[in-house]
This record gives structure tokens, C-alpha cells and sequence, in this order.
């Protein structure tokens, strides 16, 4: 056991470092060294198909963080792309393939419909990282990208109910000794598993933060990484218990407690073990890829591989222009969902108890699937360096740490119209700044009117360090995603303690998100606008502008310091819903007081009192 584990940590260390170094990104490397130390290369581990299982996982964990980023409010915004562009991909692709099975191969039709439904699926491992590990993730491509993944996630559960009825033979019991449902009526499993999701639904809302804060007060770091992986690892096992794919579960959970104020903790604890994990399924999929079979059948494989590619390719720049993409984002968003998926994998062990595939068609299924994933990174370089090198603002021009300036005095993340008033400030008062923005279009604009400024994402620590973090004085945080001012915060205040914060709050629950993580000055973008907007309210409803203006004044000064007092019992509702009726009641008599003495200065005005 030992062993195995040096030969796959060393094989990781060696092809992931020279892979990144060279270009190609981690998944890549991570292939190749599978494929080396796979048993048809030079053998140091045999079979992968038990470590794949386990491996497996890191997808599932990779999916609780997907549900961590992504609100419900935001879900919600992203419905027509999810079901508009996701639902089309898998549909399309299925026939397309479904029918050159039948035709060309004639293959069965119940084959033929197994093997469409699952190369229509891409891999969501491989496509989120490498976008993620480019910047390219808040790009159009990239979030339609996300969509389109998402349903594939959704989809692999009707999938997986759909291929018992395309079995050759009877289901075979030993595939569902593990589900507790499998024996009851068709009608008591849709309840068990629609009450499961309730209950996770609900244990996330209502259950979970207690039991967060309970182990958070333990002070003990360990204790609460333990709990995440147990609140994953339970869920996932409730899931697959009852017949349901523990991705879905998880993502569930995830997408749950992603307004919980623990979110972010649970994203660092959880992160490392998710990166692990699916550096551990790459690399069982380069090892699984045949070898003997390939070299055998090269031709037809590859030319299954690029018909593969070009049909999913085809497919999604058809949708891309039907939605009306960007020609750029096209491209990204056709080359980056053509491979296939790791839920082929999956799907193709049940296909195989099933007997819906015969031996030989199910390696030669495999073999497509894992020679596309390994193309997968290669088509992003090829974006990046041939399709994407004409553009005139680039992720390649702006994301080198090398190309960025340096600052030993501000530098400023996000330059929209938050961040370029402050900018013209600081510059006009003599500071060197140093400005990182992840908008290419944006970059594109403020080049034209001679603004210097980079494309990168500031809660990357090379770019962040590039721009001068080591020496430079002051951070501002301008950027508009209040999510990612609180990631770029923390990893400032983690690595560059001497660095003075000035942030963007977006409201008063991110501002004290902003307080709890040590960042004191900050700005409610709406707050001041609307208080100004109230003075002026009271200007023309007769009081004297003084008055208003002292009025405003007491409201800012109150409110500022009720950010601070409250702060600490924001996430419990009782506590905080109390204190905020005791700080309105303490407003109300400020300002009445306040009133009273203005009202007897006035009286006395010019009289001895």
C-alpha cells in the first residue's frame, strides 16, 4: 500500500511540475502520469478500477464547492442557460451520436442510446479546473460552461434510472445490494428520495449553522475540517444509499449553505482533499487508457476520437451562436465542453453489469472517453495561444506576473467605476498605483483613454505578489463581486499582514463579513449615496439644510458604530433581531434629543436662557 502511494505521488510531483512548466496545466500532467505508470506502460500499478471508485470522490467534493460558490439567487439567474443551452447540448449530442451508432456502426439501439447519452456528457473536473487555473471562469464562455456542466450533473441521475431499462438481461441484484430502496414500489422510491432532498434541503437552512458554531467555539481547526468532510461524506452516503448520485447530493448541501457565514471556512478545509483527490481520478484515468487496443486500432480510434471532438465541438458553436456569444467566447465555449466526461466512467460500469455493452465495445468506449479528457487541455492551449493570441485585450497578454507593474505604494483590484474614482484620487495626489482587473473588455476601454491597467484575478497570490504586495502600502478592493472582495481580503490578510485594507462593501451582511475577517475600512457602495439623497429629502420637506446635514451626521455615526456592535451576533437571528430593535429605539432617541436641543437654541436665540 506504501508503495503504490510513493509511485503515485512521485509519478504526480514529476509530470504535474514539468506539465505546468511547460504550459500544459495540472490535468494534463496528471494524465501522462497515469499513463506512465499505468500497467501498459511501464507497470508499476496494476488495475485502477477499485482506486478509481475511491477516486471518484474528489468529483463529488469538487461539486460541493461548485454549490458553495453559487447562490440561489444565482442558480435561479442562471435557469435559461442551465436549461436552455445544457438541456440542447445533451439532447442534440445524444441523437447525433445515437444515430451514427445505428447507422454507421448498427449497433443496437439500446446500445447505441447508452453510448450517446454518455459521451454527450463533458467533464466537469477538467473543464472548471483548467478554466479556473486560465481566469477564464467569469468570462461569458466560462459561466455558460458552468451551466451546460451543471445540467450534465443534474442529468446523470435520469440517466442512471433510464439504462435498467435498456438491459439485455434482467438487473442483476448484486448491482443494487447497496441501495435500501431497490425492493420497493417504483412510486415509494420517488417519495424516500424526494424526502431526502427535503431533509438535506432543510438540515443545511435550519440544522446546520448550531451545530457550525458549537464546533467553531471549540477553537479546535481540526474539529471543524473533520465535520466538513463528515458532512460530505454522509450526505454522499445517504444519496447513494437510496439509488441517487452523491454528486447531486452534495451539490445540494452545497448550494444551501452557501449564504451560511461558514461558507468560507468550509471551502478551505475542504479544498485540499478535493484537489488530491482529483489529481488521484486523472491519474487512474491515464492509466486506464489501453494501450495494446490503441495501437491495434489507431486508426479507427482516433478517428472515433476526432469524430467525437468535432460532432460535441459542432454542437456547442451552433448553440454559442444561437444564444448570441461573443466570436471569442464561441470558440472558448465549443473547444472547452468537447471532451467527455468522468460520468462516462460511471455510467459504463453499470452499462457493463447491465450487459448493454459487450466487452470489447465498452473498452473501446473507455478508450474514446480518456483519449478525449486528454485532449481536453490541449484544445484550451490551443485557444489560448492561436485563437485567442488575435484578440486585442488577451488572458495570455495580462495574466504573466512578469507583465504586471509593480508598486511599493496602492495597488487597486478592480478598476470599474468604484475603483477609477478612487484611482484618479490617488493618482492626482502623486501615488504610483498599480491596477489589476479581470474584465478584458474593461481593460480594452481604459487602454484606449491611456490608463495602465492588467488583466488578473487579485485573489491570485503570483499576481497579487507581482503587483507589488510584498512592499507596496495599501490594498484597495474595488472589485464588484462581493464574494471575491472577501477571497482577495482574506488572502491579504493571510500573506501580507502589513498591507492596509481599503474595501468595497457591497451591503451591510458583506460588510460584516469584512469586519469579522479583520478588514475595518471599508465602504457600503449605496450607503452614503442614500443618506445624502435623505438629507436632501428633509431639505424639502422644510427643515433647515444645517439640520438635515446634523441629522445625517448622527445617522452615519450611529450606523457605523452599530456595524461594529453587530458584527459579532450577525447569524443569530434571535440575538441580532433584538439588538438591531435596541440600536433603532437608541437612533430614534438620538435624534429626538438631538432635535429637542436645536428647538431650545432656537427659542433662545438672542434671549438670555
Amino acid at each position: 500500500m506504501l508503495e503504490i502511494a510513493l509511485i503515485y505521488l512521485a509519478a504526480a510531483l514529476f509530470s504535474v511540475t514539468i506539465a505546468k512548466r511547460v504550459g500544459l496545466g495540472s490535468v494534463l500532467g496528471y494524465l501522462i502520469a497515469g499513463m506512465l505508470i499505468g500497467p501498459y506502460l511501464l507497470g508499476l500499478v496494476g488495475d485502477q478500477t477499485d482506486v478509481m471508485h475511491f477516486a471518484e470522490f474528489g468529483v463529488v467534493m469538487m461539486l460541493f464547492l461548485v454549490g458553495l460558490e453559487l447562490q440561489p439567487s444565482r442558480l435561479w439567474k442562471l435557469r435559461h442557460s442551465i436549461l436552455g443551452l445544457g438541456g440542447l447540448q445533451v439532447s442534440i449530442t445524444t441523437v447525433i451520436i445515437f444515430s451514427g451508432c445505428l447507422l454507421v456502426f448498427e449497433l443496437p439501439w439500446q446500445s447505441a442510446l447508452a453510448i450517446g447519452l454518455m459521451l454527450a456528457l463533458s467533464s466537469t473536473a477538467i473543464v472548471l479546473q483548467t478554466l479556473s487555473e486560465k481566469g477564464w471562469i467569469q468570462q461569458e464562455a466560462g459561466q455558460n460552461s458552468f451551466s451546460v456542466l451543471l445540467f450534465q450533473d443534474i442529468a446523470v441521475i435520469p440517466i442512471l434510472a433510464l439504462l435498467p431499462l435498456l438491459a439485455f438481461t434482467d438487473f442483476p441484484t448484486t448491482t443494487a445490494h447497496n441501495n435500501i430502496t431497490a425492493n420497493l414500489p417504483a412510486y415509494l422510491q420517488v417519495a424516500v428520495s424526494i424526502t431526502v432532498i427535503i431533509g438535506i434541503i432543510l438540515a443545511g437552512k435550519y440544522i446546520s449553522a448550531p451545530l457550525f458554531r458549537y464546533i467553531a467555539d471549540t477553537r479546535l481547526r481540526e474539529l471543524f475540517t473533520v465535520f466538513a468532510l463528515f458532512l460530505v461524506i454522509s450526505i454522499a452516503f445517504i444519496m447513494q444509499s437510496i439509488g441517487l448520485s452523491p454528486a447531486l447530493g452534495t451539490f445540494l448541501a452545497g448550494v444551501v449553505l452557501a449564504e451560511s457565514e461558514f461558507r468560507h471556512e468550509l471551502e478551505a478545509d475542504i479544498e485540499p482533499f478535493k484537489g488530491l483527490l482529483l489529481g488521484l481520478f486523472f491519474i487512474t484515468v491515464g492509466a486506464s487508457i489501453n494501450f495494446p487496443l490503441l495501437f491495434e486500432q489507431l486508426a479507427l480510434v482516433l478517428m472515433l476520437v476526432i469524430g467525437l471532438i468535432t460532432i460535441k465541438a459542432s454542437v456547442l458553436f451552433m448553440l454559442a451562436k444561437l444564444f448570441k456569444m461573443q466570436t471569442k467566447q464561441k470558440w472558448l465555449f465549443a473547444l472547452a465542453l468537447a471532451q467527455g466526461g468522468e460520468f462516462a466512467f460511471v455510467l459504463l460500469s453499470l452499462t457493463n453489469s447491465l450487459q448493454i455493452l459487450t466487452p470489447e465495445q465498452s473498452e473501446m468506449t473507455t478508450l474514446v472517453v480518456a483519449i478525449s479528457m486528454l485532449m481536453a487541455p490541449l484544445l484550451l492551449i490551443f485557444y489560448d495561444k492561436v485563437i485567442n493570441k488575435h484578440t486585442t485585450t488577451t488572458q495570455a497578454d495580462f495574466d504573466k506576473p512578469a507583465d504586471i507593474e509593480a508598486t511599493q505604494q496602492v495597488i487597486i483590484a478592480g478598476y470599474g467605476r468604484f475603483g477609477q474614482i478612487v484611482g484618479r484620487l490617488l493618482s492626482a495626489q502623486g501615488y504610483h498605483i498599480s491596477v489589476l482587473d479581470h474584465s478584458p473588455s474593461q481593460i480594452e476601454v481604459l487602454r484606449r483613454f491611456g490608463n495602465k491597467v492588467f488583466y488578473g484575478d487579485a485573489a491570485r497570490q503570483d499576481l497579487l505578489e507581482a503587483s507589488g504586495a510584498k512592499n507596496a502600502k495599501m490594498l484597495v478592493i474595488a472589485v464588484d463581486n462581493a464574494d471575491k472582495i472577501i477571497e482577495i481580503a482574506t488572502l491579504a490578510r493571510k500573506h501580507y499582514p502589513h498591507l492596509k485594507i481599503v474595501a468595497r462593501a457591497v451591503d451591510r451582511r458583506h460588510a460584516y463579513e469584512l469586519i469579522r475577517i479583520g478588514v475595518s475600512h471599508f465602504k457600503r457602495e449605496t450607503f452614503d449615496s442614500a443618506l445624502n439623497l435623505g438629507v436632501d429629502a428633509l431639505t424639502l420637506l422644510g427643515h433647515s439644510q444645517a439640520d438635515s446635514e446634523r441629522a445625517g451626521q448622527l445617522f452615519s455615526k450611529h450606523d457605523n458604530e452599530s456595524l461594529t456592535l453587530l458584527a459579532d451576533l450577525w447569524g443569530d437571528d434571535h440575538s441580532y433581531g433584538v439588538a438591531v430593535k435596541q440600536r433603532s429605539e437608541d437612533l430614534r432617541q438620538v435624534l429626538a434629543k438631538d432635535k429637542q436641543q436645536q428647538d431650545k437654541l432656537n427659542t433662545c436665540h438672542g434671549e438670555d436662557c
